[in-house]
């Protein structure tokens, strides 16, 4: 069934959430024994509100959080998505993940949904800037601006470039593949429905049932998402 599907698709859209990061070894947000909103208050720690007026709690955060990205790697699943790309079988890639795994992986067409912690910009000015100046302690623009990690905070609008971008891919998907997703955050979540409701196949691949997955025309469960791509790579 699914091998039919990849071969016969026209137009292939993979949605990843943090499970497939997790997969790298990355820490996820709402596990929960080791989320990292079970240690940390996401109102009060990675808000615009935080942003504004409890700067030195925000920047500490966040810093750790780009370094803890660093000390991983993307993992096979994210090679094979890479690989189909170059292929033609993977139109683009959708995320709600935020550490640029996708792209050093070697996809180029992707829709961060979230932002990403690979890059900072300035609060003030817009001027965008490598994350490697916020680890070097630089925590001020050249205006007198603070740079933050360019990911979506708390309280803020997912970035418009990358919704219309989701948006136009799920509406054109003939088959649409979610990898490590609760689907559980709006809107992003509202994508495979999209999808679906303009005719694609929809398989949902998840260490656990998502709240979408009675709409799905294939579901797979308790399963590592690189082995379950390894797999679907023979095809």
């Amino acid at each position: 069934m699914i091998k039919d599907w990849l071969v016969n698709a026209r137009h292939t859209v993979v949605f990843t959430g943090a499970g497939m990061s997790t997969e790298s070894g990355l820490p996820d947000f709402r596990s929960a024994n080791q989320g990292l909103w079970q240690q940390k208050d996401p109102s009060r720690i990675a808000s615009v509100e935080a942003l504004n007026t409890n700067v030195e709690e925000f920047i500490d955060f966040y810093r750790k959080r780009v370094l803890g990205v660093k000390e991983f790697e993307p993992h096979n699943g994210h090679r094979i998505l890479a690989e189909w790309e170059t292929d033609g079988r993977l139109d683009s890639i959708i995320t709600q993940n935020v550490d640029g795994f996708h792209q050093l992986a070697g996809t180029r067409k992707i829709a961060e949904l979230h932002g990403t912690l690979r890059k900072v910009h300035c609060q003030s000015c817009g001027s965008t800037h490598s994350s490697e100046t916020f680890l070097d302690g630089s925590y001020r623009c050249e205006c007198g601006g603070i740079l933050r990690p360019s990911v979506v905070l708390f309280g803020e609008m997912l970035p418009e470039q990358a919704f219309e971008m989701a948006f136009g891919e799920a509406s054109r998907a003939d088959l649409f593949i979610v990898l490590g997703s609760s689907l559980s955050v709006t809107p992003a979540n509202q994508f495979p429905l999209i999808a679906k409701e303009h005719g694609a196949k929809l398989v949902i691949v998840n260490r656990e049932a998502t709240p979408l997955d009675g709409y799905a025309d294939l579901v797979i469960n308790k399963r590592q998402i690189g082995d379950v791509l390894a797999e679907w790579h023979r095809y």
